[in-house]
């Protein structure tokens, strides 16, 4: 079988992972990596600060991550005296868990896949 690819280029298999609905992205690596500083900060103004992502669209990806999962993954506390903050909840930590092996496996699948193509 003749060489399907050019061999003076290099190629690299690349891909990216969601869980989504018909309606909207449920998980992927920014929401990852969202909940994952949120944990890391308790609060989702810093989390969004060091993302680069504005508080708005943090909350509106916080907000959409509770509203498709069975039980709230992230819980807030209005500000005040005591200031105010952000937990991720053990269903939240659980996500976390179950996305990083979700998102290792698919690595290694590209990896497998480009041994096998490239």
């Amino acid at each position: 079988m003749k060489p399907l690819l050019r061999p003076d280029l290099t190629f690299r298999l690349n891909g990216r992972l969601w869980v989504e609905t018909d309606d909207d992205r449920f998980m992927g690596i920014g929401r990852l990596e969202l909940l994952t500083l949120i944990r890391e900060q308790g609060s989702i103004s810093k989390a969004a600060q060091q993302m680069g992502m504005s508080y708005k669209r943090a909350w509106e990806l916080v907000a959409s991550l509770n509203a498709q999962a069975a039980r709230p993954l992230v819980l807030t506390q209005a500000g005040g005296k005591r200031g105010g903050g952000a937990e991720v909840t053990p269903e939240g930590e659980a996500l976390i868990a179950e996305f990083r092996e979700l998102q290792a496996r698919f690595q290694e699948f590209l990896r497998a896949e480009a041994v096998r193509l490239l």
